[in-house]
Parts: C-alpha cells; sequence; structure tokens
C-alpha cells in the first residue's frame, strides 16, 4: 500500500479525528500495512508488546488461553477499530492472542509512536480510553448476562450483536450475517457450550426464525430481526 493509500484510509479513521493534518501525514511514515491469513495469529500470549494494531479490513478474535487449554475469546474487532490497544498498563508482554477470523488488513505502529501521539493528543488519549471503559463494560456485562440469562438468550444475544455490528439488511426486517465463529467459539463468547449453540441455532431455525445450510453454518439469516427472541 503506498503512501497516498495509507493517508487516504488514515485520514478515514474517526478515531484520527483530532490529529491535525501534518501529524495524520507524520503517521504514515510510522503505519505499517500487513496482511494476515485467516486462522493466523496476529500476536500470541506471552509476545513483546511493540505494536499497536488497526483492522482495515476483515476481523480478528481476541482471548485468553485457559490452564485446562480452552480459549476463552474476550471480542470480536471488525474494521476501523482497535487491536491491542491497552499498552498503558505498564506490562511488557501481551496477556491474551490475537487470531484472524478472516483474512486480515491491519495497520500496525510501534508502541512508542503510539504513547507519543497520545502524549501530544488529549482527544485522542480521552477517546482511547472511552474504548478500553467500553469494551470492560462489555466484559462486565457478559458477567451479568451469566448470572441473571439463560443460554438460550445469551445466544439470541449474540445473533442480534452480530447483526447490529456486520450484518446486511435485505428487505424491511430480515439480516445476513457471516459472523465466521465454530459453535465451540460461540459458546466461549456466549459461555455456554457447543452442544448448546447447536442445539439453539436449531431451534431458531426449525421456528423459521433464523435460516443456515449444513455447508455454511456461520452465514445466518435472521427472517425477521424484530421478532428474534
Amino acid at each position: 500500500m503506498g503512501n497516498t493509500s495509507k493517508y487516504l484510509a488514515i485520514r478515514d479513521l474517526e478515531i484520527f479525528n483530532s490529529l491535525p493534518k501534518a501529524q495524520k501525514e507524520n503517521l504514515i511514515h510510522h503505519v505499517t500495512h500487513v496482511k494476515v491469513n485467516k486462522g493466523d495469529y496476529v500476536y500470541h500470549a506471552g509476545d513483546a508488546i511493540s505494536n499497536v494494531y488497526i483492522v482495515i479490513n476483515g476481523s480478528v478474535k481476541t482471548g485468553l488461553v485457559t490452564s485446562n487449554s480452552n480459549a476463552l475469546i474476550k471480542e470480536i474487532v471488525y474494521k476501523n477499530e482497535f487491536v491491542g490497544e491497552n499498552v498503558l498498563s505498564g506490562t511488557k508482554n501481551r496477556s491474551e492472542f490475537a487470531q484472524a477470523l478472516t483474512d486480515v488488513e491491519l495497520f500496525k505502529f510501534p508502541v512508542s509512536y503510539f504513547k507519543a501521539l497520545l502524549e501530544q493528543n488529549p482527544e485522542l488519549c480521552q477517546a482511547i480510553t472511552r474504548i478500553l471503559i467500553t469494551k470492560m463494560s462489555h466484559l462486565e456485562q457478559r458477567m451479568s448476562n451469566y448470572v441473571f440469562k439463560k443460554a438460550h438468550t445469551r445466544i439470541v444475544n449474540f445473533l442480534k450483536e452480530m447483526a447490529d455490528v456486520q450484518g446486511i439488511k435485505i428487505g424491511l426486517q430480515e439480516v445476513l450475517i457471516n459472523h465466521g465463529l465454530s459453535h465451540i467459539e460461540i459458546a466461549n463468547i456466549t459461555d455456554t457450550s457447543r452442544q448448546t449453540v447447536a442445539r439453539v441455532l436449531g431451534e431458531l431455525k426449525r421456528g423459521n426464525l433464523i435460516h443456515f445450510s449444513d455447508r455454511k453454518p456461520s452465514k445466518i439469516l435472521i427472517r425477521n430481526i424484530l421478532n428474534l427472541s
């Protein structure tokens, strides 16, 4: 990707709206355009924290590996969102992994430069702080859902969230999503089990609330988003 294309991409990122033009132009000299194939890792748990990433195209999942070697998914990151932005804690190594759910294009830039930008731009620092607070809020909401909501509701809410974040509207109320996740990954996000995910999705399909094919189960058509429950 050439410097002109980098600048246009950076210019269109809302997170950098507070930067003056000169800093946006300077940013392109510190940004590296990288591509990561589906299933490959952007970084592993334990890696040195050396870069911050922004997704340009595709999606990335972040998570933790538990003591029994299971993967606990923390979040799904989409276009124009940060990955690995929590670099202010003082730790030197990643506590989580980031793995490409699809073929992904990202910008990466050094942590040292990112920290300098935050120091020079209070508005950007506030924006990053809001992002981190929002992510913490989402994790707290997941914990609350685990305690107070049934597995069926958690899985339905996952579908609604996917529809809101990356759904494609078809007609008035139909929404198509292609989440790219396996049943066990959805289970890790919704704090359920693979069997429960398969059962609930099957029930929703038989009730004609959603449709998916056995060949492409991650591509789901929600018949009427207002009726999904």
